[in-house]
């Protein structure tokens, strides 16, 4: 069986996990909960705040005279697509809500796709799919790296969750721990557990966690399963100039 976590135990037990996707189920069952937070090291990547669009969130400099290069840096990181919600750690949520729209899978969608080319540490996409409507839930988790440090080969795992158990959910980010270059995620999803917290409670228990000298800006999403709703929280370590 696999071990359930204390996603704030993980959170606090890791100095730099770079950019996260939080995914689960509540305890009663009757919420989808989501957060997607980035964390940074170098002053591009830590001039960021995220701001609310029409269908998600999209990065932006905090201080647009600092921002010495957009690649990577400015996406959006999470949309709306009908009752699905795409969340991912770069432009690839782009990708996955264009697919989609055609008719593609989440998997097929990313099949033009690849980790990010930011050399020696080809950062993994990692991104999720998370459908919730009518009393159904279910979500996918994608990670796209490289073999272990080699860019020659690109590794492609899906995870599917067809049917969440309450109070369950899972965690995937880009990096084991600090290093360089960064060690990227490996293995399955960690599962961890889920509470009873409201979307506060949520909201501030992962900021919290967060390294205090690394985070940048945390979202969280609750949806209310049987009809869709959404409550939405946004934090920002950098207010914006």
């Amino acid at each position: 069986m696999m071990k359930i976590n204390d996603l704030k135990e993980l959170l606090e037990g890791n100095a730099y996990p770079g950019r996260g996707i939080v995914v689960g189920r509540s305890e009663d069952g009757k919420t989808a909960e989501i957060a997607y937070f980035i964390m940074g090291r170098s002053v591009n990547s830590r001039n960021r705040v995220f701001t609310a669009t029409s269908d998600g969130i999209r990065t932006e400099a905090a201080d647009p005279s600092k921002l010495s290069d957009p690649h990577l840096i400015i996406y959006s990181p999470v949309r709306t697509l009908g009752n699905i919600t795409i969340v991912t750690n770069g432009d690839q949520t782009d990708t996955i809500y264009d697919g989609m729209s055609m008719g593609q899978t989440f998997e097929q969608s990313l099949r033009c796709r690849e980790y990010e080319d930011d050399a020696p540490n080809y950062t993994p996409r990692i991104s999720a799919v998370v459908t919730a409507a009518g009393g159904e839930l279910s979500y996918s988790i994608s990670i796209l790296k490289s073999a272990d440090g080699d860019p020659s080969c690109c590794e492609r795992f899906t995870f599917d969750y067809p049917a969440p158990v309450a109070g369950v959910g899972h965690f995937i980010h880009t990096y084991m721990g600090d290093g360089s270059p960064l060690p990227s995620f490996e293995g399955e999803p960690e599962k961890i557990a889920v509470g009873a917290d409201n979307i506060d409670g949520f909201t501030m228990k992962i900021w919290n966690a967060l390294n205090g000298d690394n985070k940048v800006s945390l979202y969280t999403c609750f949806i209310d399963i049987a009809t869709g709703e959404k409550q939405t929280r946004i934090i920002n370590k950098y207010d914006k100039a």
